[in-house]
């Protein structure tokens, strides 16, 4: 084993640590108030059904097999030639690099960037041009549940419908149409998009100026965003082509939401204490706080205090919200995070990070 390799591992399992402690402290502070019995707690996690909690870690490997699938048809789209397996596996590292840097959503595209860039031999722009297209489908496709989730669930449970919770969907559904439609604008401006770019370099040669020459620079962003805009401008005078990413993608969400249904399921809760449009409304705002780059690794202890807090304010019992999000999380964050640092090391590669960085 590389010593590059044992700093992710240590790094994980310290995040994982500090997670799990921040989440404690959080249900700590809870029973300190008189709102949690950290004895329910604990055995509403031991009542966990193996059978089900089994089927939510096989929903999870669908999900991320569907989610490659999408990247994988708009990569044939644009004519970047690779197979399934390699766009399986660079979601994977995509995911254990978005979860062990503090720069989550970025950092994952960076690296699937980079590793399918070198992988196919394309102009980096057009593996661009799959990524942000695959983040737009994507997006979405969450915004749509979320919208539905919202709706149906106001509409058929009004009682638990309180301010709080009305607040937070709005401010969910604003900032997910401000940054899908921010997103989708900057992909279709071409100028824009060069002068932004252009302002960076300018930025990174005052900053660097022994180390980046300015000419280089430009000469090499302005092939990868011509590829870049040409590969959007390909996908949007195809729009039938994006028929079978965007079913992908829904088939991929539709497991992504199965992993917390089923975690109910194995405590007997689900369509009792909660139900469907609940959980999706709460997957949405995970998401949205996921895709966020707040600097902080895996978003630890954060996503555990929101899922509880926010499962507690749709009707269940807090040391139900709890359990689930402590058993969602073990799926979501510490498989994730393992099958990704074993991508990594079958891939073999060794200064990854430092790579990409330099890229």
């Amino acid at each position: 084993m590389t010593t590059e390799m044992r700093l992710p591992k240590r790094t994980s399992a310290l995040l994982l640590i500090v997670g799990l402690f921040v989440f404690l402290l959080y249900l700590y502070l809870l029973e300190t108030l008189g709102t949690l019995s950290f004895g329910d707690f604990l055995a509403t996690i031991q009542k966990a059904n193996p059978f089900y909690y089994s089927l939510a870690l096989i929903a999870l490997f669908l999900t991320v097999a569907f989610y490659a699938l999408t990247w994988h048809n708009l990569l044939k789209l644009l004519s970047v030639k690779t197979s399934f397996k390699k766009a399986f596996q660079f979601i994977w590292i995509g995911t254990f690099f978005d979860l062990l840097i503090p720069a989550e959503s970025v950092s994952g595209d960076i690296s699937r960037i980079y590793l399918m860039s070198k992988e196919s031999g394309e102009n980096a722009g057009k593996v661009v041009a799959s990524v942000i297209s695959h983040r737009i489908l994507s997006g979405i496709v969450t915004f749509g549940g979320f919208i539905i989730g919202s709706v149906y669930f106001i509409l058929k449970k009004p009682e638990q419908v309180s301010l709080t919770v009305l607040e937070f969907i709005g401010i969910v559904a604003i900032s997910s149409t401000i940054s899908l439609s921010l997103l989708f604008y900057l992909s279709i401006r071409r100028q824009l998009t060069k002068r932004i770019v252009n302002w960076l370099i300018n930025l990174l040669v005052r900053l660097f100026r022994r180390r980046w020459k300015l000419d280089n620079l430009r000469s090499s962003a302005e092939r990868i965003l011509n590829a870049f805009h040409d590969g959007i401008t390909t996908l949007g005078v195809h729009p039938r082509g994006l028929v079978l990413p965007a079913f992908w993608a829904i088939v991929a969400w539709f497991f992504d939401v199965l992993i917390a249904v089923l975690v109910f399921h194995s405590l007997g809760s689900f369509g009792v204490k909660i139900s469907l449009s609940a959980i999706i409304i709460v997957y949405s705002i995970i998401i949205g706080i996921q895709n966020a780059p707040v600097g902080v690794p895996g978003e630890v202890g954060l996503p555990e205090i929101v899922m509880t807090s926010f499962y507690t304010l749709l009707g269940v019992p807090i040391a139900m919200s709890a359990a689930a999000t402590i058993l969602i999380r073990v799926l979501t964050l510490g498989v994730r995070l393992f099958m990704g640092g074993v991508a990594v090391q079958w891939l073999g590669i060794k200064g990854l990070r430092g790579s990409i960085s330099s890229s």
